[in-house]
């Protein structure tokens, strides 16, 4: 459902925002002991790796000499000449650069891997053969490793070689389908959203696998395929239509199986609305003063508000367009009934709600002030403290060449001198 009335206006460019300043510090250290080599690009990859490390796992990113993760190059925008795609994904891990496509650079590679937990890779199965570090080289190395594989579609299959990006990923799982007007074309989603879903997916099962390890010390080899996660996102979507073949279409998120549960225009912004049970149903016509058709007959029901809807949703619009936004969210906040906003990401920003809970955030460590959107969720009442901000390329391959890959300084000069780091 289009909003008519949304008099805000476009933005090419938000309103300033002030977030709270965050100084690096100790964090959550659930993982702390646990070391993960990130061989990862993008996003996927990095975002699982990042939010290991924001349990306290020690990240180690290995990065090509001279460029990089591919994401440090996705831009504009930029700050003070960093991609921010890639700050958002790469707090709290240590940068080093090694091309472990030359011999040397392979046995550095291979004596950090036997002093790693957990190795994240991006590459296809093929690939990983290649440069030996698919999950046979690296058991030879470590054999109770955790090897995480993150691809497009797998590590088996007819397209387990095919390139694949967010974008793919979200063709073919459905959802750009299910995404849009009903009379428009498919539509991606907003954020790189089976990237993210995949990265979390690989996160979840590294810490399962950990659990699992301190018990059976055995190893395991996490296949995350980015098509894959994004279709079981869409599960409550497809099981329904496996149950009943009702092939779900483009309404413009109209066709809940909630029968109130969409977005509505008021006097002047748009809000959304879900009356998810018959209390909520009731509740929302007592706060309207209309009382009596909360109690009607025909509308007991959610089945029977689902085959009345489009006189409902009439109804509740001509409502809603006789007061402003914020009239009808103060009064649904008072008799909780569920409605929001629709921010623009400068609105959500400002929000002091997110803001008080540590949501959002500016990283002021090492002399740079970096915007971050934190953990997302408290342990123990308390929300997570950054411990590194998103590093430099290479800043820390000195330290960890020397440190744990027990090199002396003239070979790691030697190594420098040879464009290997």
């Amino acid at each position: 459902m289009h909003s008519l009335n949304d008099d805000r206006g476009p933005s090419q460019a938000g309103k300033p925002v002030e977030l709270p300043v965050v100084c690096a510090g100790q964090g959550f250290s659930l993982l702390s002991g646990v070391r993960v080599l990130d061989l990862s690009t993008s996003v996927a990859g990095p975002y699982a790796a990042m939010l290991l490390g924001d349990m306290g796992a020690d990240i180690v990113k290995i990065e090509r000499p001279g460029t990089g993760d591919d994401a440090r190059a996705w831009g504009p925008p930029f700050l003070e000449g960093e991609s921010l795609w890639y700050v958002s994904v790469n707090r709290n891990k240590r940068s080093v650069t090694l091309d472990y496509t030359k011999k040397r650079g392979r046995e550095v590679l291979e004596a950090l891997i036997k002093a790693s937990d957990v190795i994240i890779v991006n590459q296809s199965a093929k690939t990983q053969a290649k440069f030996h570090v698919d999950l046979a080289s690296c058991r030879s190395l470590r054999p109770d490793i955790i090897h995480v594989s993150i691809t497009g579609f797998g590590l088996n299959g007819k397209r387990s070689n095919q390139a694949c990006y967010d974008l793919i990923a979200e063709g073919y799982s459905g959802v750009m389908d299910l995404t849009g007007d009903a009379e428009g074309a498919p539509q991606k989603i907003g954020a790189p959203a089976a990237d993210m879903l995949a990265g979390s997916d690989a996160a979840f099962a590294v810490a399962a696998a950990l659990v699992d390890r301190a018990k059976s010390g055995k190893g395991h080899s996490v296949d995350i395929s980015l098509v894959e996660s994004m279709t079981r996102f869409l599960s409550c979507r497809i099981v329904p239509y496996l149950g009943t073949l009702d092939l779900p279409r483009r309404s413009g998120g109209t066709d809940s199986v909630i029968a109130v549960y969409q977005v509505f225009d008021t006097a002047d912004s748009p809000i959304t609305l879900g009356l998810g049970s018959d209390a909520i149903w009731q509740r929302f016509w007592n706060a309207v003063e209309a009382p009596d058709i909360g109690h009607q007959h025909n509308y007991s029901s959610n089945a029977k508000r689902r085959e009345r809807r489009p006189e409902i949703i009439k109804l509740i619009q001509e409502l809603l367009l006789a007061k402003p936004r914020d009239h009808w969210l103060a009064l649904f906040s008072k008799a909780r009934v569920p409605a929001g906003p629709i921010y623009r990401i400068d609105e959500m920003a400002a929000d002091a709600e997110f803001q008080e809970r540590g949501l959002l955030y500016t990283l002021d460590a090492d002399g740079r002030q970096v915007p971050q959107v934190g953990t997302g969720f408290q342990i123990n009442g308390q929300a997570n403290t950054p411990r590194m901000p998103p590093p430099k390329l290479g800043v820390s391959t000195t330290e960890i060449l020397r440190d744990i890959a027990k090199l002396n300084d003239d070979e790691i000069a030697a190594l420098r001198s040879s464009g290997i780091i």
